[in-house]
């Protein structure tokens, strides 16, 4: 920034978002707290892992990226047995899991968001669920 340049143009010149700034101060303050990046990544592995590994244990649930090395940890594909999309979704709503709906280009599919705010907790009453859907449709 050259503040000749906003000098003279009486601050009008390139004035910095600052609310963006502000907001990625409070994100950098949270990351921070959680331990900085190593941490934070270290948490996302621990539950892609969680979440990867219930979809891995059975063939009732499958994901269509087949090779760990291209897996995602922030957003987990998957799709389960029989095309229960519906009734899946349905079966998360009633108990607070939402967001789920895969990509529209691929039917029947389901997408975990688990982005950095995502807690473990979370990928765990998701895999809860899933396992209680896949017993009930046995």
């Amino acid at each position: 920034m050259d503040y000749a340049v906003v000098a003279k143009g009486k601050s009008m010149y390139n004035t910095p978002p600052t609310y963006p700034i502000y907001i990625a101060g409070l994100v950098f303050k949270w990351m921070l707290k959680q331990g900085g990046l190593a941490a934070i990544e270290a948490a996302n592995e621990r539950k892609a892992k969680l979440l990867y590994d219930m979809i891995d244990s059975t063939p009732f649930w499958s994901t269509p990226v087949a090779d760990p090395a291209y897996r995602s940890s922030m957003n987990v594909p998957f799709t389960a047995q029989g095309g229960l999309q519906k009734e899946f979704l349905a079966f998360c709503t009633e108990r607070g899991l939402v967001t789920l709906k895969g990509h529209r280009d691929i039917p029947n599919s389901f997408r975990a968001s688990i982005y950095n705010s995502m807690p473990y907790e979370g990928v765990e009453a998701l895999v809860a669920a899933m396992k209680e859907f896949q017993a009930l449709q046995a």
